[in-house]
């Protein structure tokens, strides 16, 4: 009877030492699988960051548009251009704010068009820089209510081959900052004192 007993204890402790075991092995094994889980959360936290801020851009800062017509100084004195730098011409036989180029003439003397409102450059007076509308519909730029025209025949910046010339039933003559007619002709010591007359024509 008494080994009886002995062996029901032993087994007894055994039991309870196999279960202590156990307990502390699965105890274990949860702490590292949560260290694993929250080693992996913090992974992805950082792996975004750097994702999202690679994805940021800093706007590109605007640019303003190009000058409709600028100041040059040439061989006539300081006279109007263009955003490219090509030479402006006034057509004596206008009216103010009215243009009487059409047809032909505007093939060989294009008018400075501008769909918005025009852009003054340095040396512009921009009290002075305003559109007015053709017969065809479409604006042009006009200077002190001259109407403003490219040459076809000058082809890079500082041409005036036109200034002068007789076409179309009148003369054209480049206009300075004040927006009157140029009509002296080029001479090597020209200044835009000088050269600031308006000549007998429509000088408005």
């Amino acid at each position: 009877m008494k080994r009886h007993t002995r062996t029901a204890a032993v087994l007894a402790s055994a039991t309870l030492l196999a279960a202590a075991v156990a307990g502390c092995s699965g105890s274990g094994s949860d702490s590292g699988s949560g260290s694993t889980d929250t080693a992996s959360l913090d992974s992805a936290r950082q792996a975004d960051v750097p994702a999202a801020a690679s994805t940021s851009t800093s706007p590109s800062p605007s640019k303003s548009p190009a000058p409709t017509v600028s100041v040059r100084k040439g061989k006539y004195g300081k006279t109007l251009v263009n955003e490219k730098k090509m030479t402006l011409y006034v057509f004596d036989k206008d009216t103010k704010n009215k243009s009487a180029c059409t047809g032909d003439c505007a093939k060989a003397w294009p008018p400075l068009l501008d769909k918005k409102t025009p852009t003054a450059g340095s040396g512009v007076n921009v009290k002075l820089l305003k559109t007015t509308t053709r017969s065809d519909g479409k604006k042009q730029v006009t200077y002190n209510g001259h109407p403003l025209y490219l040459f076809d025949e000058d082809k890079k910046a500082g041409d005036a081959k036109g200034q002068g010339v007789d076409a179309f039933g009148a003369k054209w003559y480049v206009v300075n900052a004040k927006g009157k007619q140029v009509t002296t002709a080029a001479t090597a010591t020209a200044t835009p004192t000088s050269s600031s007359s308006s000549g007998t024509g429509n000088g408005y």
